[in-house]
């Protein structure tokens, strides 16, 4: 039996298969969550994986980094959970060239994690991301960890988030 997700890991895999719009057109889903964030550009081409997350968490009720749209600045979020505890929706915080990378923990698997994230292939997907390459593990302060790790083996590995 599998625990419950928690609410803003719910609301995240809502929007899985999300893709941008290519050219000078925008989704409007992605657009929406840049209004509702209050940001001020207008575009699915300026990088959106903390905007995903930021917005998952506004959905469940839960505060967010002043400057969520950078991955990095998800590193002091909430409070640390250890990559041995590591739940469904935990949110990882990644290094990657030219800046970060932040989404939701899925799962893992023996050198790699399964992120469910915004801005991965230009959609929200799940990917597979190296775990040398973690920087910050967290999880919103006072909220319950509803699991424990999740083993699992599917997925290509990515290098590049984008």
């Amino acid at each position: 039996m599998t625990a419950p997700l928690p609410r803003w890991m719910k609301t995240a895999t809502l929007f899985r298969g999300l893709k941008e719009v290519p050219g000078p057109r925008h989704n409007p889903t992605i657009l929406g969550w840049l209004g509702s964030l209050r940001a001020w550009w207008r575009d699915d081409e300026t990088p959106w994986c903390g905007v995903f997350v930021a917005y998952c968490m506004k959905e469940a009720g839960l505060p967010y980094p002043k400057l969520y749209m950078r991955a990095k600045a998800w590193s002091d979020y909430g409070a640390l959970l250890r990559p041995d505890s590591l739940s469904p929706g935990a949110i990882l915080i990644f290094d990657r060239t030219g800046g970060g990378h932040v989404g939701f923990y899925a799962g893992e698997e023996a050198g790699h994690y399964f992120v469910l994230g915004g801005n991965q292939a230009n959609g929200v997907s799940v990917m597979k991301l190296g775990k040398s390459r973690l920087l910050a593990s967290r999880w919103p302060k006072g909220e319950p960890v509803l699991g424990k790790p999740v083993h699992m083996k599917i997925g290509i590995l990515s290098t590049n988030e984008q």
